[in-house]
C-alpha cells in the first residue's frame, strides 16, 4: 500500500511524468492509426452514424463478430474487421482495428499499448474526479449553503463514487453493454465489502476498536434491502421508468433518514432524547480515555463542520484530503501543491523549477494530450490554479466539445451543431474575458462557473468511461473472454483502488478513522448500486419509453448477488458477536469468501462448472 501511495503521490512527479509520457505516445499511435474525427462516417460522407447502424441492425452483433478468431473466408482478422464494421467497439478509437491491422505483425506492441492505455483510462477517470469534479462539488456545497448532513449524504458519496456511477451509465447507454455495467458495480461492491472490509478488520484486529452498532446495522439493512430490490428487477428482466425511479428513491429515503436523525440529534438535549446517536461517521474520539478528552474534538461533532457565516460546510482540518473523494488519495495531481503556481501540463518537483532541463521540457510537452484538453474545456475557479487564459478558453471551447458529441450521436447535423457551439462559445468567451481578472478568480456570477465545471466534468467522465468500457469489450474480443467477466474483475478492481488505499490508511490511524473506513465499505457500494445502476436503468428505460427496458440477460449476476449478500450477512453476524470489534476471524472470512467468489465465477466462465455457466 505504501508503494502504491508512493508511486501515485504528487511528491513523486518523476513516475507521473514517465507514465504520462508513455500514455501520450500511445495516444499518438491511436491518432496515427485513425483520426477519431473521421471514425464516424457521418463526418465525411453524411451516411448514418455507426450507433444508428447498430440500433437498426436486426441481427445480433455479438453473434456476427463471434467468428473473428476463426475468420473463415478471410485472410486474417484484419480483413474480417474491414468486412464487418459493426464489430468495432463504439468508441473514439477502433481498438480492434489497431490491434489486428496496425499491429498485425507486432502483436506484442498491441498488447503493451492497449494494456498501458487501460491503466491510463483508469487514471484519467480517477484524476478527473479528484482534480475537477470534487472541487466543483465543494464549491457547489458552499454556494448552495448546504447543511453538513445534506452534503454528507449527497455530495460526499457522489465525489467518491463518480467513476463507478459514470462507468455504469456509459456501459448501459454509451456502449450498449449493460451487463458490463451490472457486473462492474456489483463486482466492485463484492470487492469493497469483502476485501477492503476484510483488510480493514485485519489491520485493526489488535486495537480493540468498537464500531457504532446502530450506524452499522442501519447501513447493512438498507444495503440488503437494496440488493433484494435489485434481485426482483433482475428476475423480472425488464424495468420501466417508474420502477427505476422507485429504485433510486431508496437512496433518497436513506439520505432523508440520516438527515432527520441528525436534526433530532442536534435537538436531543433540548428535547431530552439523549438516546439518539449520530448516524453519520463522527469525528470525535468516542472511545478515547477520559484523561485526554480535552485534546480531541467533542464526541458528537459531525463529519462536516457546521455552517459558518460564509456558509460553506467544510471538512475538519484533521481529516485527510480524500474524504471528499477517495480518488484524491492516489489520483490527485494537486495533493501537495499549495500556493505555488503549477503549469497545467505537469507536476513540479518539491523545491525545484519546472523545465529545469531539456528532458523535463520534452516530457512536459508530451504530457499535454492527457492534461490540457480537460483544462481547456472544464472551467475551474480555484485560487491555486486560476488562469484567466484557461478560464476564457474553457468556456469558449466547452460548447464546441458538446457540439462535437451532439453531432456524433446523429441527433443534429454537423453544420447546425457547430454553428450553435461556436455562437455559444464566442458569447461565453467574450463575457468571461470582460468579467474576469488575471490575478484572482471571479467573485461574481459563481453559480454559472461552478455549474459549468460540474457539467463538463460529467461530460469527461462519460467520455472516459465509455472508452474504458469499449476497451474492456475489445480485450474480451481479443482474448475470447466474456466482457462481463472483465467488468466483474478489471473494471471493478480499478474503480475500487481508491477505496482500498484510503480506507486502509484511515483504519491505520485508529480511533474514528476505523468507523469512517468501515462505514465507507458499505455506504459507498450502496450508493453506487442505487445511484449508479438506478440512473443507468432510468436512462435506459427513458430511452425506450413508453416501452419497458430489457435488462441484459446474465444469469451469473444472481451468483454475484448471492455472494454479496453472504458477505453482508457474515459481517452482520460476526461484528455483534464480538461486541462490534472487528477481528481476524471476520477479516479472514470476508477475504476467503471473495477468493471463493472469484474462483467460482472464473471457473464457470471457462466452462469448468457447466451448470453455472
Amino acid at each position: 500500500m505504501r508503494a502504491l501511495n508512493y508511486l501515485y503521490s504528487s511528491s513523486n512527479p518523476r513516475f507521473r511524468r514517465i507514465f504520462n509520457t508513455l500514455c501520450a505516445l500511445i495516444l499518438f499511435l491511436f491518432f496515427f492509426h485513425q483520426n477519431p474525427l473521421l471514425k464516424n462516417q457521418s463526418f465525411v460522407d453524411g451516411s448514418t452514424p455507426r450507433r444508428h447502424m447498430i440500433e437498426t441492425y436486426s441481427g445480433d452483433t455479438t453473434a456476427l463478430c463471434s467468428g473473428l478468431h476463426q475468420h473463415i473466408g478471410y485472410a486474417d482478422q484484419c480483413d474480417f474487421l474491414k468486412s464487418n464494421p459493426l464489430c468495432y467497439p463504439d468508441s473514439f478509437f477502433d481498438y480492434l482495428s489497431f490491434f489486428y491491422c496496425t499491429c498485425r505483425h507486432f502483436k506484442i506492441l498491441g498488447y503493451i499499448a492497449l494494456g498501458v492505455w487501460l491503466v491510463a483510462l483508469f487514471y484519467l477517470l480517477g484524476n478527473t474526479a479528484a482534480d475537477y469534479f470534487c472541487p466543483s462539488l465543494e464549491k457547489l456545497s458552499k454556494l448552495l449553503r448546504l447543511p453538513p448532513t445534506v452534503a454528507g449524504v449527497t455530495l460526499l458519496p457522489l465525489g467518491n463514487g463518480a467513476p463507478d456511477v459514470f462507468a455504469s451509465i456509459a456501459a448501459f447507454v454509451g456502449s450498449d453493454k449493460g451487463e458490463v455495467g451490472l457486473n462492474s458495480v456489483l463486482g466492485g461492491a463484492v470487492f469493497v465489502t469483502c476485501v477492503v472490509a476484510g483488510v480493514v478488520s485485519l489491520c485493526v484486529a489488535d486495537k480493540e476498536v468498537k464500531i457504532d452498532k446502530k450506524c452499522f446495522i442501519r447501513d447493512l439493512c438498507f444495503f440488503l434491502f437494496t440488493l433484494l430490490a435489485l434481485l426482483v428487477i433482475l428476475t423480472v428482466g425488464r424495468v420501466s421508468v417508474g420502477v427505476a425511479v422507485a429504485f433510486v428513491s431508496i437512496y433518497v429515503l436513506y439520505a432523508f433518514l440520516v438527515a432527520a436523525n441528525e436534526v433530532l440529534r442536534k435537538h436531543s438535549k433540548r428535547l431530552k432524547l439523549d438516546s439518539f446517536t449520530p448516524l453519520l461517521p463522527i469525528q470525535g474520539s468516542v472511545f478515547s480515555p477520559s484523561g485526554v478528552e480535552e485534546d480531541v474534538v467533542p464526541m458528537y461533532s459531525p463529519l462536516l463542520e457546521l455552517d459558518t457565516e460564509e456558509g460553506p460546510p467544510k471538512l475538519h482540518d484533521s481529516l485527510p484530503q480524500w474524504m471528499w473523494a477517495t480518488n484524491v488519495a492516489i489520483y490527485s495531481a494537486k495533493a501537495n501543491v499549495h500556493d505555488e503556481e503549477r503549469p497545467p501540463w505537469g507536476w513540479t518537483e518539491d523545491g525545484g523549477e519546472v523545465g529545469s532541463s531539456l528532458c523535463s521540457k520534452v516530457t512536459s510537452l508530451l504530457e499535454t494530450p492527457l492534461t490540457v484538453p480537460r483544462r481547456l474545456t472544464i472551467p475551474l475557479i480555484e485560487e491555486d490554479s486560476w488562469s484567466k487564459t484557461y478560464a476564457v478558453a474553457s468556456v469558449s471551447l466547452a460548447p464546441l466539445l458538446l457540439a462535437f458529441l451532439w453531432s456524433s450521436q446523429g441527433e443534429a447535423s454537423l453544420l447546425v451543431a457547430y454553428f450553435i457551439g461556436i455562437a455559444t462559445g464566442s458569447t461565453l468567451g467574450f463575457l468571461a474575458y470582460r468579467n474576469t481578472e488575471h490575478d484572482r478568480p471571479p467573485q461574481r456570477y459563481l453559480i454559472p462557473w461552478v455549474l459549468g465545471g460540474f457539467i463538463m466534468s460529467i461530460v469527461w467522465f462519460y467520455m472516459i468511461a465509455n472508452e474504458l468500457v469499449a476497451l474492456l469489450v475489445t480485450f474480451g474480443g481479443i482474448y475470447g473472454i466474456n466482457p462481463s467477466i472483465l467488468g466483474l474483475t478489471v473494471l471493478a478492481w480499478g474503480n475500487s483502488m481508491g477505496d482500498l488505499v484510503s480506507n486502509i490508511a484511515l483504519s491505520m490511524n485508529g480511533g474514528d478513522g476505523v468507523q469512517i473506513a468501515l462505514s465507507g465499505c458499505y455506504a459507498g457500494p450502496m450508493f453506487n448500486t442505487l445511484v449508479g445502476l438506478g440512473m443507468s436503468m432510468l436512462l435506459g428505460a427513458w430511452s425506450k419509453s413508453p416501452e419497458t427496458y430489457m435488462i441484459p440477460e446474465d444469469n451469473s449476476l444472481f451468483y454475484t448477488l448471492g455472494f454479496l449478500i453472504l458477505g453482508l450477512l457474515w459481517a452482520l453476524v460476526m461484528l455483534p458477536r464480538n461486541e462490534m470489534r472487528p477481528n481476524k476471524v471476520m477479516g479472514i472470512g470476508l477475504i476467503t469468501l471473495y477468493l471463493i467468489f472469484v474462483t467460482f465465477r472464473l471457473s464457470s466462465a471457462m466452462g469448468f462448472i457447466p451448470w453455472a455457466a
